[in-house]
């Protein structure tokens, strides 16, 4: 255990700054690795009151040393998650995170943000899911890695290679951020009116719709595929959220979709697109999901609390 320093006001401010400076790579490690934001802010409280018990005067990378202890507890909560979600009713989304404050959610790249990638990580294990974030998203180096995971270099390697063959399989090459928005807008004013066939018009024949209600009824509990059924349940929002209004709002890194009723929002979409036009739609209408994105926007300007 790491020993205790005498907790005076000056020492614990000076903790807090350096934390907070860190917060958002930190906070970027954890909701990559665990594809929630309530789960990744637990973790990062977690890691501020371990902080503040270490003996800092032995620290000679801040950075390193929180980004170290933030890996390992994201990994535990993810082992411990995978049993939660298995009685998740219907298919189980990431939390949404709104990056329209923190556009990479502290990391130098936008990588391995996007709900449809942080959905293929899911099928990784939790360690090999940290492997390829570190590398991938923050570009940290293998020897930093290997450290963090107490594996060895040649191992980390093979994990993070293994896991980008993965990734490279399930995912298409993504079009340029203009078609996507284009797609998107036109997805947004058909679904807004109801109109199957120009809902159908933007979307590829193989598309995918997956939908995150935890068991709310009336939504699919299991994936819908084809643009003739996707268009129609797409445009049955309609009805499903009568007087909602409809906009586009950020979402990891992407336009999306969002359905609101009055000040709350009922409905986020984020949409994957291909050469063919929108291949992957991703309903979140989970209320606690929804909640989680709404808060995240918040983040940035909450100081840690101090404990004890």
């Amino acid at each position: 255990m790491d020993a205790q320093q005498p907790l005076t006001d000056d020492s614990l401010d000076e903790a807090a700054d350096a934390f907070q400076r860190l917060r958002p790579r930190l906070f970027g490690i954890a909701y990559r690795i665990l594809g929630s934001v309530s789960e990744a802010e637990d973790v990062v409280q977690d890691v501020w009151v371990r902080w503040q018990g270490t003996d800092r005067s032995g620290v000679l990378d801040t950075g390193a040393f929180l980004a170290k202890i933030t890996t390992r507890l994201a990994i535990n909560v993810a082992q411990s998650a995978r049993v939660r979600r298995e009685a998740y009713v219907g298919p189980w989304l990431p939390e949404p995170v709104d990056t329209s404050v923190d556009p990479q959610v502290g990391a130098e790249r936008g990588e391995a943000l996007e709900l449809a990638v942080l959905l293929v990580l899911e099928k990784l294990n939790p360690v090999e899911r940290a492997a390829y974030v570190l590398r991938e998203a923050f570009d940290y180096p293998y020897d930093d890695i290997a450290g963090m995971l107490r594996l060895s270099q040649a191992n980390t390697r093979q994990i993070v290679s293994r896991a980008r063959k993965r990734l490279s399989a399930e995912r298409r090459d993504p079009v340029d951020t203009a078609e996507h928005r284009r797609l998107l807008d036109a997805f947004v004013a058909a679904a807004q009116h109801g109109d199957v066939a120009a809902l159908e018009h933007v979307l590829s024949a193989d598309v995918v719709a997956y939908a995150d209600g935890n068991g709310i009824r009336g939504v699919a509990r299991l994936e819908v595929a084809g643009a003739r059924r996707v268009a129609r349940i797409s445009a049955f929002a309609k009805k499903f959220f009568p007087d909602a209004d409809y906009g586009v709002a950020e979402a990891n890194g992407l336009p999306s979709l969002l359905l609101t009723k009055g000040s709350v929002a009922v409905a986020l979409v984020s949409v994957t697109v291909g050469p063919d036009g929108i291949d992957g739609l991703y309903w979140v209408l989970a209320p606690d999901k929804l909640s989680a994105y709404e808060q995240s926007a918040r983040r940035l300007t909450v100081r840690p609390r101090q404990t004890g």
